[in-house]
């Protein structure tokens, strides 16, 4: 056997050994990892196709829902809601609150649906935006339900330079004070929705024509 021989058997044995031993220090370690490594796959997987089926189901139920409040059913719509708040998936539960609301309006329960839109309002768990729209809900039904006051509690805070409900909480609130008489409350509401560039045209338009309806008007005495 030559040299050259020897020394590469010698070095193969060698690196044999070396592979053994980094094995039996490794080898169970690398074993698990892999173990583990599919097990979070696999749970992974699992999971996605939980929370998919759950949003799917919540989904076709809160469609369902709308359609019957569509068709007038409205307790069977109530009671799907009402199911789908307690048991519905992501944002769906908050749906089918805001829904709901929106139906005990449309049945003429409209204490109802000021509570309902209020209690949302009031919830820490939902975002700001979504707070201030149940704000406005709930104002807008008090303008022909409520007071002045009542509606300047729900909706005051939205009127401020900035914020993107303004120009509704303004012709709610400006309504609301041509209602009981607050003249130039109202005059000064509209002004500010007639004067506001990115009012909505026709917000800006009936704003325009309540200026005109109350400049035309006699004060109060």
């Amino acid at each position: 056997m030559s040299d050259d021989s020897f020394i590469r058997e010698v070095n193969e044995e060698l690196r044999q050994d070396q592979f053994k031993s980094l094995w039996r220090r490794f080898g169970p370690i690398a074993i698990g990892a892999a173990v583990l490594l599919v097990v979070a796959t696999a749970g992974y997987v699992g999971y996605e196709r939980w929370t998919s089926s759950r949003a799917n189901a919540s989904g076709d139920a809160f469609s369902q829902a709308l359609e019957l409040a569509r068709q007038g059913e409205n307790d069977e719509a109530l009671a799907a809601f009402k199911e789908l708040e307690e048991g519905g998936y992501g944002s769906y539960p908050l749906l089918a609150r805001m829904r709901a609301a929106t139906v005990l309006a449309a049945d003429g329960d409209t204490e109802g649906a000021v509570a309902a839109f209020d209690a949302i309002a009031a919830d820490r768990s939902v975002t700001d935006v979504i707070a201030d729209i149940a704000r406005l809900r709930s104002g807008l039904l008090l303008v022909d339900h409520g007071s002045y006051t009542d509606v300047s509690a729900r909706v005051e805070t939205l009127t401020a330079d900035g914020n993107a409900l303004r120009h509704t909480a303004r012709e709610a609130l400006g309504l609301s004070a041509w209602k009981e008489g607050r003249r130039d409350d109202a005059l000064q509401l509209f002004q500010q929705i007639s004067g506001d560039a990115e009012a909505p045209r026709n917000t800006r338009q009936r704003a325009e024509m309540m200026i005109e309806l109350i400049l035309g008007s006699s004060p109060a005495e």
